[in-house]
């Protein structure tokens, strides 16, 4: 791919991601939390699912394998999303995307405790100057007794969760099938738990109709277009290393749009979380073989 067109995919994408938890704070305006991420995941989870349908992609065949599909909904988007929006009731869009990207950190951990999986030394050092970061960011400015603060974490504790689910099953799903439906799952269940529990308020108006499209349309269905798209045409791990990129934008884009206040502190914090999560993207060297003698 061209380079040029490498870097700007990229930028798009990792942008499209970070900027979402600014307008997602704007959303909270006039849509409660859960009722605002419930109607974004239905919504790009019907278009979705109609467009794999029509491209007669391959479905699951069992009721077992949909029955994964609704777990994977469950964690990555009822789980993630939710706690993200309600996070942002009591805590900035900068501090929520920074918890929520430290998602990759949790993945070494939880992948070494509960699947015994094997990391490098790089890795666990990412993970250390990850947390580190975290406590430099966030310690001096977020009170962690703010319900914003666990529901900020809890989103990255989910969103590793589900990766870790991914890592053992994702092969046996086409991927653009699996996008959707864990979408459209994830936004019924959010649906169901927001009527449920919390008193819902949908004020519509041209704003709030622009802001809910935008977040299912650009921030949802042309956000994961991207990625996959990149997935498949570069190195997924040089892709994915690029990750970092998006809570940088998450805190730039509530700087900008929300007016929220960008400390030394948090660019120090943040630069080192970065990095940490940099390290634990990083691929390994391929060693060249020597030709037998």
């Amino acid at each position: 791919m061209n380079r040029t067109l490498f870097v700007i995919l990229l930028i798009t994408t990792t942008g499209l991601m970070g900027s979402s938890f600014a307008v997602g704070k704007i959303g909270l305006e006039y849509v409660t939390p859960l009722m605002l991420v419930a109607l974004r995941f239905t919504i790009a989870g019907i278009i979705m699912a109609l467009a794999v349908k029509v491209l007669k992609r391959p479905h699951p065949a069992e009721a077992k394998e949909w029955g994964k599909v609704v777990l994977v909904g469950s964690l990555q988007t009822a789980g993630v999303m939710g706690c993200i929006f309600l996070s942002l009731r009591t805590i900035t869009a900068g501090e929520s995307s920074i918890l929520t990207f430290t998602n990759p950190l949790l993945v070494v951990v939880f992948g070494t405790v509960f699947m015994g999986m094997k990391y490098r030394r790089v890795q666990w050092l990412g993970v250390i100057m990850g947390m580190a970061g975290v406590f430099i960011t966030l310690g001096a400015s977020l009170d962690i007794r703010q319900p914003g603060f666990f529901l900020g974490l809890m989103s990255a504790v989910f969103w590793s969760s589900a990766t870790l689910v991914m890592k053992k099953w994702g092969n046996s799903f086409d991927t653009w099938v699996l996008t959707a439906y864990q979408m459209l799952f994830g936004g019924i269940i959010l649906l169901v738990v927001s009527s449920l529990f919390e008193p819902v308020k949908v004020v519509i108006t041209s704003t709030s109709i622009l802001i809910i499209l935008w977040l299912a349309i650009m921030a949802s269905i042309v956000q994961f277009a991207i990625w996959f798209y990149l997935l498949q045409k570069e190195d997924p791990a040089k892709v994915s290393s690029f990750l970092f990129l998006a809570p940088l934008f998450g805190v730039l884009t509530g700087w900008l749009v929300l007016k929220e206040q960008l400390h030394l502190y948090t660019v120090i914090g943040g630069s080192i979380i970065l990095a940490g999560i940099y390290l634990v993207n990083k691929p390994q060297k391929k060693v060249p073989e020597r030709d037998a003698a």
